[in-house]
């Protein structure tokens, strides 16, 4: 039995968090909010009870409807991404394993449901969470929005790499207002693919999901920086931008 009075959250004591899981479980679009500011504000940030409403979470999303379903899935990925690898001592991804797992395969089950781009990603972000993979568990949104910003490895430029129906390629000023250098990317073969890059664009072609699966080998190939022409791997650019 977890005694709430004696962990904390955003706002201090946790007390309040067992009816807070309540109302999240009778309305969950209409309280996510206002549980993650208590949980895990900016999505970014965990305490010791969010990772203690992991087990709710787990019972939530076992009970709750297709639509509720993502809300509850989406809160429970956003606190685990916060977790320290599970090779860390006392990692919550060790010590919730048992939720976690529940919540992985709740995740694994709709994320082949999920239509929208923007649905299916963060629900794909959700999933490497629950499996400890870090950084990619948040990285992966520029391939729906179709573009990260990165800087160049060489001379520090600030750079769009674009990924999607304005094509693919990086430049150093808005592609968006005006005519600009561009310098196209060099996609990996998907042949070539390997560990995360070729299951994730595996996962996301047997999922229907092909738009994104296309731009997955960018994601993972080079460019050249349009200002000093200096190749860099554009995943290790989004990850060098990502980790302080």
């Amino acid at each position: 039995m977890t005694d709430w009075s004696t962990l904390t959250d955003a706002c201090g004591s946790a007390e309040h968090v067992p009816g807070l899981l309540d109302r999240f479980e009778a309305d969950p679009s209409g309280v996510w909010s206002e549980m993650m500011d208590h949980l895990c504000p900016q999505l970014e940030t965990a305490f010791p009870a969010s990772y203690a409403a992991l087990p709710r979470l787990a019972e939530i999303a076992g009970a709750c409807g297709p639509e509720d379903l993502v809300w509850v899935l989406l809160a429970a990925g956003a606190i685990a991404a916060c977790s320290p690898g599970l090779w860390e001592p006392d990692s919550p991804l060790a010590v919730y394993s048992a939720p976690i797992g529940v919540l992985h395969r709740l995740t694994d089950r709709r994320l082949s449901r999920a239509v929208e781009a923007e649905e299916y990603v963060n629900l794909l972000q959700a999933l490497l969470s629950f499996e400890g993979v870090e950084t990619w568990d948040r990285c992966l949104d520029g391939l729906q929005t179709g573009e990260y910003e990165v800087d160049c490895p060489h001379c520090g430029v600030n750079m769009f790499v674009v990924l999607g129906q304005d094509g693919y390629f990086c430049c150093s000023d808005d592609y968006a207002l005006q005519e600009m250098e561009k310098s196209p990317l060099q996609p990996v073969r998907t042949q070539d693919l390997d560990g995360l890059p070729q299951r994730l664009f595996t996962r996301a072609m047997e999922d229907g999901q092909e738009s994104l699966a296309h731009g997955i080998p960018y994601l993972f190939g080079r460019a050249a920086c349009p200002d000093c022409a200096t190749d860099f791997s554009v995943a290790e650019r989004v990850v060098a931008g990502w980790i302080p």
